[in-house]
């Protein structure tokens, strides 16, 4: 363990505290986190872009959504396999590529839109747009996992920080994409969005001394997979309950916002939400947690349910913005606690694609939650739109709670054979044979999670 690295915690002690100014003296982040976050501003941007300028050019909300959605749910699709390449390859031979593929598609979907295509041209570009957006904020999430294995404490503190970023970006995203779109062009929001996303893509890819290890295949030519682990599964489909919440409440917040007359109002409503996310997670982060990542995770994702179940009962906007806080101080806990747990469930060759599936899922709730509010609120009203977040969110504490055992790490080999090798033989003389290594507390602080010792290849 490096010098001045928090020493781990051991089962029966509270993991270290470590605060974030600690956090980014990490040798070599800075190399890395300035690039990424240049790199992953315009994916908040991309699909409102999309909509503004499809908006602008074709004049129909109906085209503008769908054009949006196709490219989120590409993203959704392709992101894990652009993730499961990366653990492959290396993040800098999938980014280059990508970078050059979303710029290419972008230029083309703003020549089709200002040419006045049909929908189905313009889904044809939005498509690869979308697929082709990096993953960056997986890969650092994977830069952070391969500098800080060492110090459970100190990559929760990462974990949480990543969130508040993520955070961040979707508050400061739209609000610039909409200020370049309203006093430039339509078309000059996506511009800026393809320019960051290149700019940012190369400048973090070349950062290759903080990139994790490849994990090339195996001799039999297969590789860790992060979909073999039930755990992963489960995880990204609480993420797409998360991600219902985010798409239903853009939508919901701003129809109401118009029924009452106050549609410039949305963005402070929504602000106040996400800001309350953003709050939690800056503070979750700082907390030397005693209980299990398991049990955190029920925990915060009961809360996320609970507070969405207010939201459709709100009368004005005043009360809809103090109910939006009280579900916005869920999110970032749930998250942070969803990447946690995932980092423990998968083998090192695939951590970077496990963490785009559960980004992905998100990607692809937030689509089907703006559908499904808009469907709601075009038939029954704008407070029906915010039944969408406490169903989506609701049948994900459900799932959770019925298949919680499946987010238990598994027991690494060598802690299996110093297990069995413990017991007596079948005449009953004990025929142990000793160990040598020494265990690591898990994700939580709390537990070993692995026997590091000889031959453990760590």
């Amino acid at each position: 363990m490096s010098a001045g690295t928090p020493t781990p915690a051991g089962p029966d002690t509270a993991p270290a505290r470590v605060g974030y100014a600690a956090l980014l003296r990490t040798p070599g982040a800075w190399t890395f986190l300035v690039p990424a976050f240049a790199a992953r501003l315009p994916y908040a941007m991309l699909s409102l872009g999309i909509v503004l300028l499809v908006l602008d050019t074709h004049g129909s909300y109906g085209t503008a959504g769908a054009v949006a959605a196709v490219s989120a749910v590409a993203q959704a699709v392709i992101g894990p396999q652009t993730g499961r390449l990366a653990d492959r390859y290396g993040q800098a031979a999938v980014l280059l590529p990508s970078v050059a593929v979303h710029a290419v598609s972008v230029a083309a979907l703003i020549g089709l839109a200002l040419g006045h295509a049909p929908a189905w041209a313009l889904f044809a570009a939005a498509a690869p747009a979308g697929a082709s957006v990096p993953q960056i904020g997986a890969m650092v999430r994977a830069r952070w996992v391969s500098r800080l294995s060492d110090s459970p404490a100190t990559l929760n503190t990462a974990f949480a920080f990543e969130s508040v970023t993520d955070e961040f970006t979707f508050v400061v995203g739209p609000v610039l994409a909409t200020a370049i779109a309203t006093t430039v062009t339509p078309s000059a929001a996506l511009i800026a969005e393809a320019a960051l996303t290149v700019a940012g893509g190369l400048a973090f890819a070349a950062q290759r001394r903080t990139a994790p290890v490849r994990h090339p295949r195996t001799a039999d030519g297969r590789g860790p997979s992060a979909l073999s682990s039930p755990g992963v599964r489960l995880l990204a489909g609480a993420f797409l309950g998360v991600g219902t919440v985010f798409g239903a409440m853009q939508v919901s917040v701003t129809a109401f916002a118009e029924s009452v007359g106050r549609g410039g109002a949305s963005g402070t409503v929504y602000g106040v939400f996400a800001g309350g996310s953003m709050l939690a997670g800056v503070l979750y982060g700082l907390i030397a947690w005693r209980r299990s990542a398991r049990t955190r995770m029920l925990g915060c994702y009961a809360l996320l349910v609970l507070g969405c179940s207010t939201l459709w009962a709100m009368p004005n906007l005043t009360a809809l913005s103090v109910a939006g806080l009280f579900c916005g101080l869920a999110i970032a806990p749930t998250l942070i606690t969803g990447y946690t747990l995932v980092e423990t469930l998968v083998a090192d060759g695939a951590k970077t694609e496990a963490f785009t599936w559960l980004t992905g899922a998100i990607g692809l709730g937030l689509a089907v939650g703006s559908t499904a509010a808009g469907q709601l609120i075009d038939t029954h009203g704008p407070s029906a739109g915010f039944l969408v977040p406490v169903v989506g969110a609701g049948l994900g504490l459900v799932a959770l709670i019925a298949l919680r055992g499946l987010l238990v790490a598994p027991r690494p080999a060598a802690q299996a054979v110093a297990t069995s090798a413990d017991r007596p033989g079948a005449d009953g003389t004990d025929t142990a044979r000793p160990v040598t290594g020494t265990a690591r507390p898990g994700a939580d602080g709390v537990g070993p999670r692995q026997l590091v010792g000889a031959g453990s290849g760590r």
